[in-house]
Protein backbone atom coordinates (compact mmCIF):
# COMPACT_ATOMS: atom_id res chain seq x y z
CA UNK A 1 0.00 0.00 0.00
CA UNK A 2 1.39 3.39 -1.00
CA UNK A 3 0.83 6.58 0.99
CA UNK A 4 -0.05 8.21 -2.34
CA UNK A 5 -2.73 5.68 -3.37
CA UNK A 6 -5.63 8.11 -2.80
CA UNK A 7 -3.90 10.72 -4.98
CA UNK A 8 -3.21 8.05 -7.59
CA UNK A 9 -6.95 7.38 -7.83
CA UNK A 10 -7.28 10.92 -9.23
CA UNK A 11 -4.04 11.41 -11.14
CA UNK A 12 -2.97 7.87 -12.00
CA UNK A 13 0.10 5.84 -11.02
CA UNK A 14 2.13 7.25 -13.90
CA UNK A 15 1.57 10.79 -12.63
CA UNK A 16 2.64 9.80 -9.12
CA UNK A 17 5.84 8.36 -10.56
CA UNK A 18 6.37 11.55 -12.55
CA UNK A 19 5.89 13.74 -9.46
CA UNK A 20 8.46 11.68 -7.53
CA UNK A 21 11.09 12.79 -10.06
CA UNK A 22 10.23 16.48 -9.96
CA UNK A 23 12.16 19.24 -8.21
CA UNK A 24 10.39 22.37 -6.97
CA UNK A 25 11.73 25.48 -5.23
CA UNK A 26 9.48 27.34 -2.79
CA UNK A 27 10.49 30.90 -1.97
CA UNK A 28 8.86 32.10 1.23
CA UNK A 29 7.44 29.83 3.95
CA UNK A 30 4.88 32.18 5.47
CA UNK A 31 1.09 32.12 5.36
CA UNK A 32 1.04 31.17 1.67
CA UNK A 33 4.28 29.28 1.12
CA UNK A 34 4.13 26.95 4.13
CA UNK A 35 0.73 25.56 3.10
CA UNK A 36 1.80 25.25 -0.52
CA UNK A 37 4.95 23.44 0.53
CA UNK A 38 3.10 20.86 2.63
CA UNK A 39 0.59 20.16 -0.14
CA UNK A 40 3.43 19.53 -2.60
CA UNK A 41 5.07 17.16 -0.15
CA UNK A 42 1.85 15.26 0.54
CA UNK A 43 1.20 14.97 -3.21
CA UNK A 44 4.51 13.18 -3.69
CA UNK A 45 6.85 15.75 -5.25
CA UNK A 46 10.26 14.09 -4.89
CA UNK A 47 12.54 17.07 -4.24
CA UNK A 48 11.79 20.41 -2.59
CA UNK A 49 14.08 23.37 -1.96
CA UNK A 50 12.90 25.63 0.84
CA UNK A 51 14.11 29.23 0.76
CA UNK A 52 13.36 31.47 3.75
CA UNK A 53 15.63 33.47 6.03
CA UNK A 54 13.12 33.96 8.83
CA UNK A 55 12.51 32.32 12.19
CA UNK A 56 9.10 31.46 13.62
CA UNK A 57 7.62 34.24 15.73
CA UNK A 58 4.55 34.51 17.93
CA UNK A 59 2.84 36.71 15.34
CA UNK A 60 2.99 33.77 12.88
CA UNK A 61 0.81 31.52 15.05
CA UNK A 62 -2.47 32.75 13.58
CA UNK A 63 -1.77 31.57 10.02
CA UNK A 64 1.53 29.80 9.27
CA UNK A 65 1.79 26.02 9.16
CA UNK A 66 5.30 26.06 10.63
CA UNK A 67 4.23 28.14 13.62
CA UNK A 68 3.65 26.37 16.94
CA UNK A 69 4.58 27.49 20.43
CA UNK A 70 7.17 24.72 20.35
CA UNK A 71 8.80 26.09 17.17
CA UNK A 72 9.03 29.79 18.08
CA UNK A 73 12.56 31.01 17.43
CA UNK A 74 13.42 28.12 15.09
CA UNK A 75 14.26 28.67 11.39
CA UNK A 76 11.14 28.25 9.26
CA UNK A 77 13.02 26.28 6.61
CA UNK A 78 14.28 23.79 9.19
CA UNK A 79 10.84 23.35 10.76
CA UNK A 80 9.21 22.82 7.38
CA UNK A 81 11.92 20.39 6.27
CA UNK A 82 11.50 18.24 9.37
CA UNK A 83 7.74 18.17 8.86
CA UNK A 84 8.11 17.12 5.21
CA UNK A 85 10.54 14.32 6.08
CA UNK A 86 8.06 13.02 8.65
CA UNK A 87 5.29 13.06 6.03
CA UNK A 88 7.40 11.33 3.38
CA UNK A 89 10.70 9.76 4.50
CA UNK A 90 11.76 9.40 0.85
CA UNK A 91 11.53 13.10 0.03
CA UNK A 92 14.72 15.06 -0.63
CA UNK A 93 14.62 18.47 1.02
CA UNK A 94 17.22 21.20 0.79
CA UNK A 95 17.05 24.17 3.16
CA UNK A 96 18.32 27.66 2.35
CA UNK A 97 18.35 30.20 5.16
CA UNK A 98 18.41 32.98 2.62
CA UNK A 99 16.81 36.42 2.32
CA UNK A 100 16.39 36.32 -1.45
CA UNK A 101 17.32 39.59 -3.12
CA UNK A 102 19.33 40.50 -6.24
CA UNK A 103 22.52 40.64 -4.17
CA UNK A 104 21.98 37.15 -2.66
CA UNK A 105 20.46 35.42 -5.68
CA UNK A 106 23.72 33.75 -6.71
CA UNK A 107 23.59 31.58 -3.58
CA UNK A 108 21.05 29.27 -5.23
CA UNK A 109 21.18 27.77 -8.72
CA UNK A 110 17.66 27.64 -10.15
CA UNK A 111 18.51 26.06 -13.48
CA UNK A 112 17.79 22.49 -12.41
CA UNK A 113 14.26 23.02 -11.10
CA UNK A 114 11.05 21.89 -12.78
CA UNK A 115 9.01 24.68 -11.19
CA UNK A 116 9.43 27.67 -8.88
CA UNK A 117 6.87 28.96 -6.39
CA UNK A 118 7.09 32.65 -5.56
CA UNK A 119 5.49 33.25 -2.17
CA UNK A 120 7.67 36.26 -1.35
CA UNK A 121 6.12 39.51 -0.17
CA UNK A 122 8.94 41.86 -1.25
CA UNK A 123 8.45 43.43 -4.69
CA UNK A 124 12.17 43.75 -5.49
CA UNK A 125 12.74 40.08 -4.68
CA UNK A 126 9.67 38.93 -6.63
CA UNK A 127 10.72 40.84 -9.72
CA UNK A 128 14.25 39.47 -9.67
CA UNK A 129 13.07 35.90 -9.06
CA UNK A 130 10.53 36.08 -11.89
CA UNK A 131 13.05 37.54 -14.33
CA UNK A 132 15.58 34.87 -13.37
CA UNK A 133 13.06 32.06 -13.88
CA UNK A 134 12.01 33.47 -17.24
CA UNK A 135 15.63 33.79 -18.38
CA UNK A 136 16.27 30.15 -17.43
CA UNK A 137 13.05 28.88 -18.94
CA UNK A 138 11.87 27.46 -15.60
CA UNK A 139 8.09 27.64 -15.02
CA UNK A 140 7.13 29.93 -12.14
CA UNK A 141 3.86 30.72 -10.39
CA UNK A 142 3.58 33.81 -8.22
CA UNK A 143 1.38 34.71 -5.27
CA UNK A 144 -0.09 38.18 -5.18
CA UNK A 145 -1.40 39.85 -2.03
CA UNK A 146 -3.07 37.62 0.59
CA UNK A 147 -3.01 40.10 3.48
CA UNK A 148 -5.93 42.32 4.51
CA UNK A 149 -8.40 39.81 3.04
CA UNK A 150 -11.35 37.93 4.57
CA UNK A 151 -12.89 35.96 1.68
CA UNK A 152 -10.83 33.02 0.39
CA UNK A 153 -13.46 32.31 -2.29
CA UNK A 154 -12.29 35.41 -4.19
CA UNK A 155 -8.96 33.90 -5.29
CA UNK A 156 -8.41 33.23 -8.99
CA UNK A 157 -5.66 31.85 -11.20
CA UNK A 158 -4.83 34.17 -14.08
CA UNK A 159 -2.10 35.76 -16.12
CA UNK A 160 -0.69 38.80 -14.34
CA UNK A 161 -1.98 41.10 -17.11
CA UNK A 162 -5.55 39.84 -16.59
CA UNK A 163 -5.58 40.72 -12.87
CA UNK A 164 -7.50 43.53 -11.20
CA UNK A 165 -8.28 44.95 -7.74
CA UNK A 166 -5.17 43.56 -5.98
CA UNK A 167 -2.74 46.42 -5.14
CA UNK A 168 0.32 44.16 -5.34
CA UNK A 169 -0.75 42.82 -8.73
CA UNK A 170 -1.08 46.40 -9.99
CA UNK A 171 2.52 47.16 -9.03
CA UNK A 172 3.74 43.87 -10.49
CA UNK A 173 1.93 44.48 -13.80
CA UNK A 174 3.59 47.85 -14.18
CA UNK A 175 7.07 46.69 -13.21
CA UNK A 176 7.00 43.45 -15.20
CA UNK A 177 5.86 45.31 -18.29
CA UNK A 178 8.83 47.67 -17.92
CA UNK A 179 11.11 44.63 -17.78
CA UNK A 180 9.63 42.98 -20.85
CA UNK A 181 8.00 40.03 -19.08
CA UNK A 182 5.16 38.99 -21.40
CA UNK A 183 3.24 36.57 -19.17
CA UNK A 184 3.17 35.16 -15.65
CA UNK A 185 0.78 32.74 -13.96
CA UNK A 186 -0.41 34.17 -10.63
CA UNK A 187 -2.89 33.51 -7.86
CA UNK A 188 -4.63 36.72 -6.83
CA UNK A 189 -7.77 37.91 -5.09
CA UNK A 190 -10.51 40.13 -6.51
CA UNK A 191 -11.54 41.07 -2.96
CA UNK A 192 -11.15 44.71 -2.04
CA UNK A 193 -8.51 44.89 0.72
CA UNK A 194 -9.76 45.52 4.24
CA UNK A 195 -8.20 48.48 6.03
CA UNK A 196 -6.46 47.21 9.21
CA UNK A 197 -7.77 48.59 12.50
CA UNK A 198 -5.47 51.24 13.95
CA UNK A 199 -4.95 50.07 17.52
CA UNK A 200 -1.49 50.62 18.96
CA UNK A 201 -2.32 48.46 21.97
CA UNK A 202 -2.13 45.38 19.73
CA UNK A 203 0.23 46.69 17.05
CA UNK A 204 3.58 45.05 16.35
CA UNK A 205 4.98 48.54 16.01
CA UNK A 206 4.42 49.19 19.71
CA UNK A 207 4.72 45.62 20.99
CA UNK A 208 7.12 43.71 18.74
CA UNK A 209 7.05 39.97 19.46
CA UNK A 210 9.66 38.86 16.94
CA UNK A 211 12.21 36.42 18.41
CA UNK A 212 15.40 37.99 19.84
CA UNK A 213 18.03 38.38 17.15
CA UNK A 214 15.58 38.39 14.23
CA UNK A 215 17.36 39.91 11.23
CA UNK A 216 14.28 41.44 9.62
CA UNK A 217 11.57 42.40 12.08
CA UNK A 218 7.92 43.01 11.25
CA UNK A 219 8.29 46.59 12.46
CA UNK A 220 10.51 47.34 9.45
CA UNK A 221 7.48 47.23 7.19
CA UNK A 222 5.81 50.47 6.20
CA UNK A 223 2.38 48.96 6.90
CA UNK A 224 1.75 45.72 8.77
CA UNK A 225 -1.16 43.89 7.07
CA UNK A 226 -3.93 42.08 8.88
CA UNK A 227 -4.00 38.32 8.38
CA UNK A 228 -5.82 35.14 9.31
CA UNK A 229 -5.61 31.36 8.93
CA UNK A 230 -8.21 30.90 6.20
CA UNK A 231 -7.12 33.24 3.39
CA UNK A 232 -3.36 32.88 2.76
CA UNK A 233 -3.59 29.11 3.30
CA UNK A 234 -6.11 28.84 0.47
CA UNK A 235 -3.84 30.84 -1.82
CA UNK A 236 -1.02 28.42 -1.01
CA UNK A 237 -3.17 25.37 -1.69
CA UNK A 238 -4.36 26.80 -5.01
CA UNK A 239 -0.75 27.38 -6.05
CA UNK A 240 0.08 23.79 -5.07
CA UNK A 241 -2.81 22.48 -7.15
CA UNK A 242 -1.56 24.36 -10.21
CA UNK A 243 1.98 23.07 -9.72
CA UNK A 244 0.81 19.48 -9.30
CA UNK A 245 -1.47 19.59 -12.35
CA UNK A 246 1.27 21.07 -14.53
CA UNK A 247 4.02 18.71 -13.36
CA UNK A 248 1.87 15.59 -13.48
CA UNK A 249 0.90 16.34 -17.08
CA UNK A 250 4.51 16.39 -18.29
Amino acid sequence: MSQFERTALLLGEEAIETLSRKKVAIFGLGGVGSWCCEALGRAGVGQLALIDHDTVSESNLNRQLVALHSTIGQPKAAVMAARLRDINPDIKVTEYSLFYMPETADQIDLSGFDCIVDAIDTVTAKLHLIQTAKALGVPIISSMGAGNKLNPAMFEVADIYKTSVCPLAKVMRRELKKRGVKKLKVVYSREQPVTPIEDMSISCRAHCICPPGAKHKCTERRAIPGSNAFVPSVAGLIIASEVIKDLAAE
